[in-house]
């Protein structure tokens, strides 16, 4: 946890800009256009406004990559280089203590079986490296990617799997093994050489196998099928090696398969993933835009490719993102292009041939239609589609300016049609949120009769609220010394403790809260907001961070700008701790009063109406005490 910088760890996964003296960025939980994701470096946590998570780098990692406890710690101690004592399992109790990670086990284990054959067995030398080698990958690229090789043999990995305790049904349903009708198992990637797909965390989920033979019958690619671990539209192959490069750069080059992006990385291009081959999704295109805003689609020279995928490219500027195409010159393809120039050059002719996506797809689609009118007009219908879907108006009215240039038609007609299309998607929009309310709203109940002498559900809200507020000034001014009048030599969480001891917390998180913060303190401790930052327990982690969390902080030239003051609960510390206290004690009393005023109505013995009646008058001296000092008025 000291050598943690949450910063660091959650700048792995998302794009974080300096704010004051937190970080903010898009929420990685959540699709949203404004930054409402906060991560404060002092304090050592993040706050999602989006969804309301929240916690340590711990929480961070188990929320996103659905690590447990321990996989998180392991991913940290691998981070930092810091070596962490695992007891080791016998074979019979290797399977994981979850399903997930039972998965993810075997598919770790996988990999290393199939590097291992590549590197270390003479088919695999023989067949997968020289085609590796062939292809121009260093020896540290096949390491760093973990590329290897699967015997051509019907159970060579299966067998070994079992031999070595790995359980049939993770075998299987990871996809590594087939299970034929007789029950028996078979390898999925026999003869094939191996690429690795990693999670944005870096363990292996999932694996694409190249066939190296000629048989026009044996497909060319075998992909993972989808599992617990591995869904192939939210998944970019290449993303764990290039997120740094991507966030540094500010730019993500888009390929389409294993060898584009193992090419052009090791020319030291380091920002580029690949979609696998699969059409482009939402989801990938999310993950990208965690990273940067701006994409770079890096096409071979295969126009029908390029048309079917102008599709998928309107989805990233549906996402707010900024697209750019780089046409690769003789069919050349990223891979073969970088491979035959080198770096340096492969740079510049990006550079100096990248066109932005809308005007690349306006020359495309005029080059197409020719003269004929009529497909002139569809184009310009097509275009005015695309840039309808950039939710920037000011961005949509410069490609706009653009358009009219090129397609030689009066911009006012483009600024029209982009209206009509704005207006017709909004009525759609509309019409289907009515219908799915309609479809989903629960049929109509009967009124609800409303006792408006019964204000219960708002005194146990408001209760709940003091309570949480007392413990947001124990986690935020725990730890300071008393200096008041007449109060000295002690710290402001054991005097609140003291304080407290004749008080009963209600609400369930906030009363285990207070527990764990006066038995610190009975030992001698003084907790900080670290201990239940980090605590075990799910809840009263969330309880922290909410109460330490804020949105907005006070800009430092606040008053000289706007001339209004804003209070400061620390100038006078003693009302702000006092206060908190007395009036969460006469939420208390008030509740005590109440009770007794039920129970006197309820009693017709007249020795317990005199008990009762002496309790009440006690609890009214009581409230009155806490009401002087809290300088207001009870009427009751």
């Amino acid at each position: 946890m000291e050598a943690t910088d949450i910063v660091e760890v959650i700048g792995d996964f998302v794009q974080l800009k300096k704010r004051g003296a937190n970080y903010v960025g898009l929420s990685p939980f959540a699709n949203e256009r404004t930054p409402s994701f906060t991560v404060s470096p002092v304090k050592g946590i993040f706050k999602d406004f989006s969804t309301g998570k929240g916690g340590s780098a711990v929480t961070f990692l188990m929320e996103l990559e659905k690590f447990t406890y321990p996989e998180a710690l392991r991913w940290l101690a691998k981070k930092y280089s810091i070596e962490i004592e695992e007891t080791v399992e016998s074979p019979e109790h290797r399977e994981a203590d979850n399903h997930r990670e039972s998965l993810m086990i075997v598919t770790g284990y996988a990999a290393k079986f199939f590097h291992e054959s590549l590197l270390d067995t003479e088919e695999g030398k023989n067949i997968g490296l020289s085609y590796f080698k062939e292809r121009g990958f260093s020896k540290d690229t096949i390491t760093k990617f973990e590329l290897g090789y699967s015997p051509d043999q019907w159970e060579a990995f299966t067998g070994q799997a079992i031999k070595d305790g790995y359980q049939e049904q993770f075998i299987v349903e990871s996809g590594l093994s087939v299970k034929r009708d007789n029950g028996s198992l078979y390898d999925r990637y026999r003869g094939r050489v191996m690429f690795p797909i990693h999670s944005f965390s870096g363990r292996v989920i999932a694996f694409g196998g190249r066939t190296l033979k000629n048989d026009k019958n044996v497909p060319k690619y075998v992909n993972s099928p989808e599992s617990e671990i591995y869904h192939k539209s939210s998944v970019l192959y290449g993303l764990y090696f290039a997120k740094k490069a991507i966030r540094e750069e500010d730019n993500c080059y888009l390929v389409e398969g294993y060898a584009d992006v193992i090419s052009v990385h090791q020319a030291g291009i380091e920002n580029v993933v690949a979609s696998s081959g699969t059409s482009l999704t939402v989801e990938q295109i999310r993950l990208m835009g965690r990273l940067t805003k701006n994409i770079t689609i890096l096409y071979d020279g295969d126009a029908a490719g390029i048309k079917a995928s102008l599709r998928g490219l309107d989805l990233i500027l549906e996402e707010g993102l900024n697209v750019k195409v780089v046409l690769f010159p003789d069919g050349h393809d990223p891979d073969s292009y970088v491979r035959k120039v080198g770096t340096s050059a492969f740079k510049k002719y990006i550079e100096d041939t990248k066109k932005d996506f809308i005007l690349y797809k306006t020359d495309l689609l005029l080059k197409d239609a020719g003269n004929d009118p009529i497909k002139k007009a569809e184009v310009i219908r097509e275009i005015v589609e695309s840039v309808a879907k950039i939710p920037d108006s000011i961005k949509a009215s410069v490609f706009i300016q653009e358009c009219s240039y090129i397609l030689k038609i009066d911009e006012r007609a483009l600024l029209s049609e982009l209206n009509k299309i704005r207006a017709s998607k909004a009525k759609k929009d509309s019409q289907q949120s009515s219908s799915s309310y309609s479809n989903h709203s629960k049929p109509a109940e009967p009124p609800v009769e409303i006792n408006w002498d019964e204000p219960a559900e708002k005194q146990e809200k408001d209760e709940a609220n003091q309570e949480k507020e007392v413990i947001r000034l124990l986690l935020m001014y725990g730890n300071r010394m008393i200096d008041w009048d007449g109060i000295a030599n002690t710290y402001i969480g054991p005097f609140m403790i003291a304080e407290l001891s004749d008080v009963e917390f209600d609400h369930p998180t906030s009363k285990v809260f207070i527990e764990i913060y006066q038995k610190e303190v009975e030992n001698g401790v003084l907790p900080d907001e670290q201990l239940f930052i980090h605590y075990p327990d799910k809840d009263i982690v969330d309880l922290t961070v909410n109460l330490i969390s804020t949105k907005y902080t006070l800009s430092e030239n606040w008053y000289e700008m706007h001339r209004i003051l804003v209070n400061d609960e620390q100038v006078n510390m003693k009302a702000t701790i006092l206060g908190a206290i007395f009036h969460l004690k006469q939420n208390k009393v008030g509740k005590i009063l109440q009770n007794l005023r039920k129970e006197l109505q309820k009693t017709d013995v007249e020795a317990d109406q005199e008990i009762l009646l002496s309790q009440y008058i006690h609890m009214k001296k009581v409230e009155k005490t806490i009401s002087d000092y809290l300088g207001s008025v009870i009427l009751k």
